[in-house]
C-alpha cells in the first residue's frame, strides 16, 4: 500500500447489493438522480449544475455591488446607512472597498480612517458587531458634517479654535 491509497482510497465503481436486494452502485449517492434547480432573477426555475447556480449567484453579488459602488461614488447612497442597514450586496464586501468607492477616498485615508477603530481593512460588512457599526458611521457622519477626523484630534481642535 502506497502512501496515496492511505490517503485518498480508490473509489470502487462495482455494483453492491443494497439491504432491499438491488444493485446500487458505490459512485452513486442518494442526490445522484436528483436534477439540480436554477432560478434566474425572475424567479424561474431550471436545471443544471451546482457550479452554475454558484456562478450566477456570483455574478448578481457582483453585479449589485458595482452598482452600489456607483451610487456610493456619485452620492446617491450614504455610506453610514450602507453600513447600519447591510444590504445583502454588502454583507461580504469589504469595510475598505465600501469606503474606497467613496469619492477621493483612496487607500491612505481608508488605513487612517480605520486606525481609529481597531478594524482590519478586510473585514466584512456582514460580520461587524452593532457597537462596530455605529462607531464608523458616527465617525462618517462627523465627516460629512465637516468635521475633520484625524488621528491626532488636538491638532484639528487647535486649528478650529483659532
Amino acid at each position: 500500500m502506497n502512501a496515496t491509497a492511505a490517503i485518498a482510497p480508490a473509489r470502487n465503481a462495482t455494483a453492491t447489493a443494497g439491504p432491499l436486494g438491488q444493485a446500487a452502485s458505490n459512485l452513486d449517492g442518494p442526490c445522484a438522480a436528483d436534477p439540480v434547480v436554477l432560478r434566474d432573477e425572475d424567479g424561474v426555475a431550471g436545471a443544471g449544475p451546482q457550479y452554475m447556480r454558484a456562478l450566477q449567484r456570483a455574478n448578481r453579488v457582483r453585479l449589485a455591488r458595482a452598482e452600489l459602488k456607483r451610487s456610493v461614488a456619485t452620492g446617491a447612497v450614504d455610506v453610514a446607512s450602507v453600513i447600519l442597514e447591510c444590504p445583502w450586496e454588502a454583507e461580504s464586501m469589504a469595510v475598505a472597498d465600501l469606503l474606497m468607492s467613496q469619492r477621493r477616498w483612496g487607500l491612505t485615508r481608508c488605513r487612517k480612517f480605520l486606525s481609529q477603530v481597531p478594524m482590519s481593512e478586510k473585514k466584512t460588512i456582514g460580520s461587524m458587531t452593532e457597537r462596530q457599526r455605529h462607531t464608523l458611521a458616527s465617525m462618517l457622519g462627523s465627516t460629512e458634517r465637516g468635521r475633520a477626523w484625524s488621528a491626532t484630534p488636538w491638532v484639528t481642535d487647535s486649528l478650529t479654535r483659532a
